[in-house]
């Protein structure tokens, strides 16, 4: 719904008051609304802006992870439950402990070991947080190393943080970190995670540039070195995603704004196949 809210660089356009979960069981088949999965009236500690979110299943349990900004508009992490996925969830009273920024992706490898990714700049605040102390004053760097997503490890009842958070690193083709001033490939938003034959796929928006590109390592926590496009600019801001396998095949879900004339809060759902090489290489979305 657009609640004409003008657009700004901190995302304010952006003001979800709630959830809906779909479903299908092929992914050329019909969509259902299942309806409402949480608002925002039921999230004790936030006051606003519910934004995109992330769910992941565990020990009978479905896991909605979400930010939103809490009573001092800071984003947090927050966790809904249910025993089934298409809700409705119940949020925990309180945001995971020691969370920040937005984005939220959840990653539970074959071990049963889980992870939380995170991260967002510009109005996802990221930057405000260059060494986990929160300065309402950061900037993006202009130069030197880019700044990340993080990374945590969730305790084994999917609610709480074990461990520290730690700043993910992207590396170019020569080993060196992904620099700040290189846009077309440094991480911006809406990271995502999965693994295939073996490898780790990290894949994330460069934002202002609007490629949807990955990084390719052996080890969920990373490091990663980066590895090309996945797709181009499409239209709207930005490309939130996830890549998810069914019977087989890889597919690519993303949004743009395509059936609303290009507003950049008004989103729809597409959905593509991937396709790989022999070398496990994603081949560019057309």
């Amino acid at each position: 719904m657009d609640k004409g809210i003008p657009d700004d660089d901190l995302g304010s356009q952006y003001d979800m008051d709630d959830y809906h979960v779909f479903s299908m069981d092929d992914v050329d088949g019909e969509v259902t609304d299942h309806g409402v999965a949480l608002t925002l009236a039921e999230v004790p500690w936030s006051t606003k802006q519910l934004w995109a979110p992330d769910a992941a299943f565990k020990n009978g349990k479905y896991f909605l992870y979400f930010p939103a900004r809490d009573h001092e508009g800071i984003f947090r992490i927050g966790v809904g439950v249910s025993d089934r996925p298409e809700g409705p969830f119940e949020a925990q009273p309180e945001p995971i402990k020691g969370s920040y920024s937005i984005d939220p992706a959840v990653f539970v490898d074959d071990d049963g070991s889980a992870f939380l990714y995170v991260g967002g700049l510009s109005g996802g605040q990221l930057q405000e947080w260059p060494n986990g102390q929160h300065d309402p004053n950061g900037k993006e760097p202009t130069e030197g190393p880019a700044l990340n997503a993080r990374v945590a490890k969730l305790t084994a009842e999917m609610l709480e943080i074990d461990g520290e958070i730690a700043e993910i690193q992207i590396l170019d083709e020569k080993g060196e970190p992904i620099q700040a001033d290189d846009h077309d490939r440094r991480f911006f938003e809406g990271a995502w995670m999965y693994q295939k034959d073996g490898l780790y796929y990290f894949s994330y928006s460069t934002g202002d540039t609007h490629f949807l590109v990955y990084a390719t390592g052996t080890n969920p926590l990373g490091p990663f070195t980066y590895q090309g496009r996945i797709l181009e600019p499409v239209i709207g801001w930005s490309t939130h995603h996830s890549i998810v396998e069914h019977k087989g095949r890889w597919f690519l879900f993303h949004h743009d704004s395509s059936l609303s004339g290009g507003k950049n809060n008004l989103r729809s759902v597409k959905v593509k196949e991937l396709f790989y090489d022999d070398h496990g290489k994603i081949l560019p979305v057309e």
